[in-house]
């Protein structure tokens, strides 16, 4: 299912975004033709503005969010990422057909003609940013069965996180005394579960009994509403559909054992390690003078090697040196005893809070992903004083080792940047819905929410 989730998703976004690069290029290609008068003059002559239009408009609107899922956000915020995101396609517009060649009859007419088309297509991405906002739209109506601690968790996470979700209320277990959700959301007890559900027209329900001692779970109402055609969801399942985690408190090993997921065989493997290659060596290629200049300023910056390599654990518990472009001091743990990184380190030099802001300290570690010590997308490699510490507190924490760590992940673009052990255990929880689910899709999905992350410098310290 999740699998399947994050297909569409992926397909769903892509298409977007490839629909409004199509506008680009086909307005803009339209103005150079009515100037050129013909293909073969107007391709050579100007053909890669357009096309570096078009690749812009895709960068800016994923920066600014317009190709995220619908969120809960109001329409002010909405309004200035969309002025943002104009303000800055029309400067690149205009930085980039400044530069037609002097021979290409009227540039101000078609710089005036560019403008406008990029205008009009971001203005069509904002509409239908805001209509997809639109809180009138017709919502996925949910009841919770429950009404103790983890109902309460469930409503809350269903009412932060997705939008598109109407909690109609909360159905009390027969054997729960202490609720720890709002009186007036309970729903009456006088009438059975699927008699209730009926009524409210509910889509799905969300089993979230804090006791489930015998009795306690009316089996055969559940069966009769999964028969009428209303969803049942367990509470990682729930949590796993809708936040993309798999949470620690809720879970139990056989629901990891007996349930989908955790497929890794060769083919998999296979496909994996082409991508990563692929990916890397390309990779590589295009930030080649990025990492010159990085170099470059990390020597000039502070005394001091240019890289920085620390052991870190791999995939089964392997040790493997990581290598990134220095960001702190050399003398950054004096007594040999690692220490997590803070928001605003003091350690950190003028030109590391560059490199760390915009991830660029991270890219020689495409070259551990060509070794194969790493891919490119999986769970962040830790220290080895860290995982011990870490897997003796956080129950699975060992699970994460049963993929390659990766350059970005699941975890890093869904979760800021982890400093603490609570801040560790919330990334687990996203580290095992990749663990469970990885495949190609998901990994192309994060690649393309790392580009977000990238441009915003969302989480970087």
């Amino acid at each position: 299912m999740h699998r399947t989730i994050h297909l569409h998703w992926f397909r769903s976004r892509m298409l977007i975004a490839l629909l409004d690069a199509g506008l680009v290029l086909t307005a803009v290609c339209a103005v150079l033709l009515w100037q050129a008068g013909s293909l073969d003059y107007m391709v050579p002559m100007a053909g890669t503005h357009a096309g570096s239009l078009a690749a812009g408009i895709f960068f800016i609107n994923a920066a600014n969010g317009l190709y995220a899922p619908r969120q809960r956000r109001s329409g002010w915020l909405l309004k200035l990422r969309a002025a943002l995101a104009l303000s800055m396609a029309l400067a690149l517009t205009y930085a980039i057909f400044t530069f037609l060649p002097t021979q290409f009859g009227q540039r101000d007419a078609v710089l005036a003609a560019a403008m406008l088309a990029v205008s009009a297509v971001m203005l069509r991405r904002a509409h239908v940013t805001h209509i997809a906002s639109n809180p009138r739209r017709r919502r996925t109506r949910a009841l919770i069965f429950g009404s103790g601690e983890a109902a309460r968790v469930v409503g809350h996470t269903l009412t932060a996180a997705d939008p598109d979700v109407q909690i109609v209320g909360y159905f009390a277990g027969p054997n729960e005394r202490d609720p720890a959700v709002p009186g007036g959301e309970i729903l009456p007890a006088n009438r059975s579960l699927i008699e209730t559900a009926r009524q409210l027209g509910v889509d799905e329900i969300v089993v979230a009994l804090t006791e489930r001692r015998a009795g306690s779970m009316p089996l055969r109402e559940l069966l009769d509403c999964k028969l009428q055609g209303i969803m049942v969801y367990d509470l990682n399942s729930h949590f796993e559909k809708r936040l993309g985690q798999i949470r620690i408190d809720y879970l139990n090993a056989s629901w990891l054992i007996f349930g989908d997921g955790f497929k890794q065989g060769v083919g998999r493997t296979a496909v994996k390690r082409a991508f990563d290659i692929v990916c890397a060596s390309g990779l590589i290629l295009l930030a080649s003078p990025v990492m010159l200049l990085a170099s470059l300023a990390v020597k000039l910056d502070s005394r001091g090697p240019v890289l920085y390599r620390q052991e870190r654990v791999g995939l089964n518990n392997t040790p493997f040196q990581v290598v990134k472009f220095r960001s702190m001091r050399q003398d950054a743990e004096v007594n040999g005893q690692p220490v997590w990184a803070t928001n605003g380190d003091s350690r950190v030099t003028r030109v590391g809070k560059l490199l760390r802001l915009t991830r660029i300290d991270e890219l020689p570690q495409l070259f551990s992903v060509l070794s194969g010590a790493m891919s490119l997308v999986g769970p962040r490699p830790e220290r080895p004083f860290f995982v011990e510490q870490l897997t003796r507190e956080i129950p699975f924490y060992a699970v994460r080792h049963s993929v390659k760590p990766g350059v970005t992940g699941w975890a890093q673009v869904r979760y800021q940047y982890g400093a603490t052990v609570a801040d560790s255990l919330e990334k687990l929880q996203y580290d095992l819905h990749y663990v469970k689910n990885h495949s190609l899709m998901l990994d192309l999905r994060i690649l393309v929410e790392t580009v977000q992350v990238v441009l915003t410098g969302k989480g970087a310290r």
